[in-house]
């Protein structure tokens, strides 16, 4: 079977890297249920349900496992058994955009229009241009979507509105551009309203579950922090104490639950935590457990003393990473905080590393 993403067996396609290389991207491979037959070609019809393999891929995204060869072959998909008059919704090809998506439309027919975004979800490929005017026009054309449906409209997800400038699609495609909900779970009240998102379907939250589902990746990420440290407590007892002995492991543990309080504990208290600054914010969060911990370890003043310098700047260095996942901040606000909070933070470790080796035991 021909279908509207290519080739039967393709599941990857050539794409250019950074250094402008020409390689091969692969594509997780979809369970196509059959075919619907339209004036443009056979499209392939997926299930709104997910399987268990669908499943255990989001959860290993979760945890930053095979993160970047996660994504679906861009083109047309269907769902049920759409006709020409079936609603189109748009979305990107990362795998866990596109199976939230089919999830929540189950019990439609429609089609569903995945776009090139290198692998990436539709709100990061928004910022980075990747869900873009120009994909959105060029994968339109591509499928032949004027051929497929008689109507002239597709659904965009909100989150997908930073990359696209909807007069110049409609303006090359003829499609009017409707956005959709902030979340999928609100597509079916979205339809029954007409296609028209009330207030509360258009405002942006970030509550407490959506902040602690994305912690693992942030924890994971920590592994070279951890390995910086371990490296680092060893050349301190090297150097001041001679052969490094298992208690080593001991004094890591102010270490590791430094990286739990900022990729667990501050992004969970991120709306009670003092200031804007998430490097502000992952800062107080470190003072406050460093103190708590000077308190129950009683360390001699050289170490605490260190810790107050090193552990604040380890917490605060994760939580300021933590605005890639939050809705909180913007683009340039980012950058703004991290030219300011950097040199800080960078500051601070290094004073704790200094005061660490002149006072280790002390």
């Amino acid at each position: 079977m021909t279908g509207k993403t290519g080739k039967k067996g393709d599941t990857g396609c050539a794409v250019k890297d950074c250094c402008g290389r020409t390689k091969i991207e692969k594509h997780t491979p979809l369970a196509v249920l059959g075919a619907v037959e339209t004036k443009s070609g056979d499209i392939p019809v997926v299930a709104a349900k997910l399987a268990f393999r669908d499943i255990l891929g989001s959860f290993r995204m979760r945890w930053g496992i095979g993160r970047y060869g996660y994504s679906i072959e861009p083109g047309i998909y269907a769902l049920g058994r759409p006709d020409p008059s079936a609603p189109v919704f748009v979305t990107a090809n990362y795998k866990m955009s596109f199976d939230r998506l089919r999830k929540e439309l189950h019990g439609l027919d429609c089609f569903i229009l995945v776009l090139d975004t290198g692998g990436i979800n539709v709100w990061c490929a928004a910022g980075k241009g990747t869900f873009g005017t120009e994909e959105l026009i060029e994968r339109i054309k591509t499928v032949g979507l004027k051929k497929i449906v008689r109507h002239s409209q597709v659904i965009l997800p909100q989150l997908g509105a930073p990359g696209v400038a909807a007069h110049i699609v409609s303006k090359k495609t003829g499609f009017k551009i409707i956005y959709g909900p902030v979340r999928a779970k609100d597509i079916p009240l979205f339809i029954r309203n007409g296609f028209k998102a009330g207030e509360k379907m258009r405002r942006v939250d970030f509550p407490f579950k959506d902040r602690i589902v994305l912690t693992p990746m942030e924890l994971v990420a920590a592994y070279k922090i951890i390995l910086g440290v371990l490296i680092f407590l060893c050349l301190v007892e090297l150097i001041t104490a001679g052969p490094v002995s298992s208690k080593i492991f001991t004094e890591l543990l102010p270490y590791l639950g430094a990286i739990a309080v900022g990729a667990v504990l501050a992004p969970a208290l991120l709306p009670w935590l003092p200031g804007r600054s998430f490097a502000f914010k992952g800062w107080t969060a470190g003072i406050i457990y460093a103190v708590i911990i000077g308190y129950l370890f009683s360390p001699g003043p050289g170490t605490f003393t260190a810790w107050l310098f090193i552990l604040p700047a380890m917490v605060s260095f994760i939580t300021l990473n933590f605005t890639g996942c939050s809705t909180y901040t913007s683009l340039s606000g980012v950058l703004r905080e991290m030219r300011y909070a950097l040199p800080a933070l960078i500051f601070s470790a290094l004073a704790g590393i200094i005061i660490k080796f002149v006072f280790n035991g002390y």
